[in-house]
This record gives C-alpha cells, sequence and structure tokens, in this order.
C-alpha cells in the first residue's frame, strides 16, 4: 500500500513523495524486465553502448587509477545515461510510439535541467576519482600493474586495512549521495519538466521518507551491476537498460502524479 507524506517547501516545483513498502523494488525490477521486454531493440541498444565504452576504457589503460574511476564513476554518472531508457518507459506507460531515436527525446525535452543534473554528478564523480586516486597512489606508486592483477587478481590487496576502509567508506559515502540525490530526478526532469534542483529536493525527500526500501533498492543496484562487471560486462548488455526502466518504475511510485499534489 503507498501513501502520500506532505511536503511544505517552499519550491518553484513541490513535488509530492509517498513512501512505499521496503521490498516494493523488487516490483519495479519486475516492471523494468516487462518494458525491457516490451522495446527489447532500443534497450539492447543502450546496454550494448554502456558495455562497448567499458571495454573501451579497459582496453585503453591497465592502470587501478582508471580501473577504479571506470568502476565507480560508473555508479556516480549511470543514472544520466539511464534517460533514454527513462523516456522508453514513459512513452510505453502514456501508449505512445517508442524507439531508439524517440527515446533521445529524452536528452532534449528538458536539456538545462538535464545538463544541471549531469554537472552535479560528474562534480561528485571527479570527487571520487581524486580521492580513489590518492588513496591507490600511497599503496601503489605510479607504476601500472598488468591489467590481470588489476581486474582479477586483487590491488586491494596492497593496501593497509586503513586505506581500504578509507577507500570503501569514501566511495560509499558518495555513491549514497548520488543515491539521495538521483533516486527520481531522471524520470522526474523527463516527465514533469522540473529544475535540477528540485528534482534532487525531491529525491533526497523520497529517500528520507522511504529509507527502507531505498536501502533494498540500492543493495539491488550494487548486486546487479557487480554482477556485470563480474561477466567482463556482458551481462551489463543486459542489466543495465533494466535499472533504467526500473528507475521509472521508481519515480511512478515515489511522487505523486500532477494533479494529485495537495
Amino acid at each position: 500500500m503507498i501513501s502520500i507524506s506532505s511536503t511544505q517547501e517552499a519550491t518553484r516545483q513541490p513535488f509530492e513523495v509517498r513512501t512505499v513498502p521496503a521490498l516494493r523494488p523488487l516490483d519495479w525490477v519486475a516492471r523494468g524486465w516487462e518494458d525491457f521486454k516490451q522495446h527489447r531493440g532500443p534497450s539492447l541498444i543502450y546496454g550494448l553502448l554502456v558495455t562497448g565504452m567499458g571495454w573501451l576504457i579497459f582496453a585503453l589503460t591497465s592502470h587501478p587509477y582508471f580501473i577504479a574511476a571506470a568502476v565507480s564513476g560508473f555508479l556516480l554518472i549511470g543514472p544520466i545515461l539511464a534517460t533514454g531508457l527513462c523516456e522508453l518507459s514513459r512513452r510505453r506507460d502514456r501508449g505512445e510510439p517508442a524507439s531508439f531515436d524517440a527515446s533521445l527525446e529524452g536528452l532534449t525535452r528538458n536539456r538545462s535541467a538535464m545538463l544541471d543534473f549531469a554537472g552535479a554528478l560528474i562534480g561528485i564523480g571527479l570527487i571520487w576519482y581524486i580521492l580513489s586516486g590518492f588513496i591507490l597512489r600511497l599503496a601503489l606508486g605510479n607504476v601500472a600493474p598488468e591489467i590481470g592483477m588489476t581486474l582479477w587478481d586483487n590491488a586491494l590487496a596492497k593496501l593497509t586495512l586503513g586505506q581500504v576502509v578509507a577507500y570503501f567508506a569514501v566511495g560509499g559515502a558518495l555513491a549514497s549521495l548520488v543515491l539521495a540525490l538521483a533516486l527520481v530526478s531522471v524520470p522526474l526532469i523527463l516527465d514533469r519538466h522540473a529544475t535540477a534542483d528540485a528534482a534532487m529536493r525531491t529525491s533526497v525527500r523520497a529517500t528520507i521518507a522511504n529509507l527502507p526500501a531505498v536501502l533494498v533498492w540500492g543493495a539491488l543496484l550494487v548486486g546487479l551491476i557487480a554482477l556485470g562487471f563480474a561477466t567482463l560486462l556482458v551481462g551489463m548488455l543486459v542489466i543495465y537498460p533494466l535499472l533504467g526502466h526500473a528507475t521509472w518504475h521508481a519515480y511512478r511510485d515515489l511522487v505523486a502524479p500532477e494533479g494529485a499534489e495537495r
């Protein structure tokens, strides 16, 4: 059962947040899977683009600084790349024709807000790149190890316990911040022409109002993305579009529809 929690913030676009059961994210993934099956062709194109970019990064560099930045950067920048997938789901909800070309309209419908939101995520990503590089440099120095050690062995084994704790603490804190800021931001910008500020504020309110569900959603994100990387990114062909579609359904559950706000 979904209930509505009132918000009293005086923003330009006050969107009302709803609360959902803790296990509702499982339903988001299930509905995302239905969207994927309905739009298999365009969805797989997005999966192929993400997988191809990952393979390119791994092919161009074996340095752990860049590998760490690529893996963590995906978690940080991934939400903005899912805009087209959210557009496909939006069109399916409204009974509108959908194709890969049509999904690209999602990138331009509210361009200024989307660029502002992307800038915020890129800023967080740069902070993570600098901090993770500093921690790895302490243990590995400037000499780049072989790609096999970087990916399939354990580069983190050369870190001290304190460095490992710092590495994951900083990464986890920034990833949690991105999750809170991005929970419903892209669909809200896309569907309701929200400003980036209003979208991120709404995402934070939705996170606070639904901490159990957001924890489950975060665990699903980490688990599925880890599975994608464990399969040499082949799994991301399906996993990435699945999560993009599921994000749309998270928004539909967590933000009251237009006209329902008090």
